[in-house]
């Protein structure tokens, strides 16, 4: 599965669908403090709307959003946002900041 770039979060309104993928926030400066390293990544969302849950995901200066494009039927993306999670949380051990536990 591919991402589309980066762009504000901001802008998400305007960019992101509004239809089932992966959601994927970061800060677009500096890196976050996690047990086992740092990285930008802040928060992975499986969502049957994007747009929905990039909009209400709090807005703040300096967050980035990409979402999953050219999706096809034979795709499990609930299958790929868990090993996200997993492959996050076993290289940084946590899920990212604003992800729920």
């Amino acid at each position: 599965m591919r991402f589309c770039p980066w762009y504000s979060l901001a802008d998400a309104a305007a960019h992101a669908p509004s239809s089932r993928g992966v959601l994927q926030i970061r800060v677009a400066d500096g890196l976050l403090d996690y047990p086992t390293g740092k990285s930008a990544m802040l928060h992975y969302e499986l969502a049957d709307d994007v747009r929905a849950a990039a909009l209400k995901y709090p807005i703040q200066p300096g967050l980035l959003c990409r979402h999953t494009v050219e999706l096809s039927a034979a795709d499990d993306l609930g299958s790929f946002h868990d090993r996200l999670l997993r492959d996050f949380r076993a290289r940084f051990g946590a899920l990212p900041a604003g992800a729920p536990s």
